[in-house]
């Protein structure tokens, strides 16, 4: 995935930029990889015998004890697992990598790579190393307040929509992590909130790869229109394109977590599960829904309100086509998707509960 995604960068980016971005992106995401190798062959050698099982390691649970072996494991693990996510300060290279890829490069990269970080914690570091999880899960906590707090506040301070839209990532990947630590802190007799807990880290992965797909599709129309992506050049849009500026809309509601879309269920899940455990960290981290709704109220005012503005426009307005029907196809899609799972949530729910229902009991072992 990390190739094919380098020379989706480096080869449909702009110019030398695109070849950089590529570059770190490759070499971030495979030193990555490494440590992901590590962790992997340490914890086989754990096993009696050796294995890379995970049903046989999960059975045999050979790092029950946590111990001074367990956390270099799961350190090794999370490193690797925090870099592919990303979470800070490992995440560096994705505003780059997302600014310089084209715009279905920058959904397939939001919607489904990042993803295969967070799968990891949940497929990897919480059933396999229990203890060591339990005993570090406060860290994870931590990170994941860091990472909605600092994506939410640098997406604000950007007039690069796409750059934007990057950071708000890394705002919603800490969601996750949250959901996923506070686990890890739950006493052994509250099941339901770990659940709760469990299950909305997982259905924000869901959540954000439907909704950021979207936006980053947004943003690369615009861009093929009107050649940049800085937001200050465009204004009145919601004149000039009316379905851009509508689905734009639905889009950063969505985002921001706003009742009858995706991601209030997944966060609602997330805030209620972790309440308990984390009060503090939960409490910070529900600003970070006030840090995206302002962020996104801006954006859509810069653009969307106001005097009629597009770039290259000395005189009178040149063309600037609305989204045609592919556009609203591809686009359309993704978020009639988010909002089902906003209205009808059980959809998805009665796939997700029973897995981390299991997920709790092997957390607690």
């Amino acid at each position: 995935s990390i190739v094919f995604m380098y020379f989706v960068i480096a080869g449909w980016g702009t110019g030398a930029p695109a070849r950089r971005a590529a570059l770190t992106f490759f070499l971030y995401t495979f030193l990555g990889s490494l440590a992901l190798l590590l962790g992997f062959i340490l914890l086989a050698l754990a096993g009696t015998p050796p294995t890379f099982d995970i049903p046989a390691l999960v059975e045999q649970n050979p790092l029950a004890g946590g111990g001074g072996y367990g956390a270099l494991t799961l350190l090794a693990i999370g490193i690797g697992l925090a870099v592919k996510t990303p979470l800070f300060p490992f995440h560096t290279w994705l505003p780059p990598a997302h600014t310089e890829a084209p715009a279905a490069g920058s959904a397939i990269l939001a919607a489904i790579l990042l993803k295969m970080g967070t799968y990891g914690f949940v497929r990897i570091a919480m059933p396999l190393l229990p203890a060591s999880w339990r005993q570090f899960a406060l860290v994870a906590v931590i990170l994941g307040v860091i990472s909605v707090l600092w994506g939410a506040l640098v997406a604000l301070a950007q007039t690069d929509l796409k750059r934007m839209i990057a950071y708000t990532s890394i705002n919603h990947m800490g969601y996750v992590l949250l959901g996923l630590g506070a686990a890890g802190l739950i006493t052994a007799d509250d099941e339901q909130a770990r659940q709760l807990a469990t299950a909305g880290a997982t259905y924000q992965m869901v959540s954000h790869g439907l909704i950021t797909a979207a936006l980053f599709l947004l943003a690369g129309s615009l861009h093929e229109r009107g050649h940049t992506y800085d937001m200050t050049a465009y204004g009145g849009l919601a004149t000039r394109t009316p379905r851009f500026a509508g689905l734009f809309a639905v889009a950063a509601f969505a985002s921001l977590g706003l009742p009858g879309f995706s991601g209030f269920i997944a966060e609602f899940q997330i805030f209620a599960g972790a309440l308990g455990a984390v009060p503090v960290a939960t409490v910070v981290a529900v600003t970070g829904v006030l840090l995206t709704a302002a962020l996104f109220l801006l954006a859509m005012g810069r653009m969307l309100s106001g005097e009629v503005r597009v770039p290259d426009t000395p005189g009178t307005p040149r063309p600037f086509p609305d989204l045609d029907v592919r556009e609203l196809l591809a686009i359309g899609a993704l978020l009639v998707l988010a909002t089902v799972l906003g209205l009808l949530p059980r959809v998805l729910l009665d796939v997700i509960e029973p897995a981390a229902r299991t997920l709790g009991e092997l957390v607690t072992r």
